[in-house]
C-alpha cells in the first residue's frame, strides 16, 4: 500500500473517530504532496512523500522556541501532537550514538581529515540517515568528529 492510500485512509478514519487535529495534520500534508506534485508535474513516489512528511514535522519542531518565548502552551501542546502524528509516517529515527556511529564511519570511509571536509562528509551521510536523523544534528556531530 502507498503512502498516498495509508493517508487517505487514516484521514477516513480520522474523520470518523472525529480527530481533528489529526484530520488537519493529513490534510495538511496531502495538500503538501499535492503542491509539490503540480509544481514540478510529477507523481510523488513513497521517498519524496516522506520527505514532505519531514519537512512538515521540522517546520514544527522549529517553531515551538519562538511560542515558548510568546508564553503559549495551548499552541506547543498542539504542535506536539502534530509533530507527533508526522513522526508516526516516518523511519524509526536514529538514536544520537546511531547517528555519531555512521558519522564516524563516513570520516572514516571518504578519508576526511579536517573541517573543511564538511560538505563532502555531509554529501555522503545524508542519504544514510534520510528521514531517520535531523540533518541539524548530524551537521553538528559531523563538525564535533573533524574539529
Amino acid at each position: 500500500m502507498s503512502f498516498k492510500q495509508i493517508l487517505q485512509q487514516d484521514m477516513k478514519t480520522a474523520m470518523k473517530e472525529k480527530d481533528t487535529i489529526r484530520k488537519n495534520v493529513i490534510t495538511m500534508v496531502r495538500a503538501a504532496i499535492l503542491q509539490q506534485e503540480k509544481d514540478k508535474k510529477i507523481e510523488m513516489n513513497d521517498e519524496g512523500i516522506l520527505d514532505v512528511i519531514a519537512k512538515a514535522a521540522k517546520q514544527r519542531k522549529d517553531s515551538i522556541p519562538e511560542y515558548e518565548k510568546g508564553n503559549r502552551p495551548d499552541i506547543i501542546k498542539d504542535l506536539e501532537r502534530e509533530i507527533e502524528i508526522l513522526m508516526s509516517y516516518l523511519p524509526e529515527q536514529l538514536s544520537e550514538d546511531e547517528v555519531d556511529e555512521l558519522v564516524s564511519q563516513t570520516i572514516f570511509e571518504v578519508g576526511a581529515q579536517s573541517a573543511r571536509d564538511i560538505g563532502l562528509v555531509m554529501k555522503a551521510l545524508m542519504p544514510k540517515v534520510k528521514g531517520r536523523a535531523d540533518g541539524r544534528i548530524v551537521n553538528q556531530l559531523v563538525r564535533k568528529h573533524l574539529n
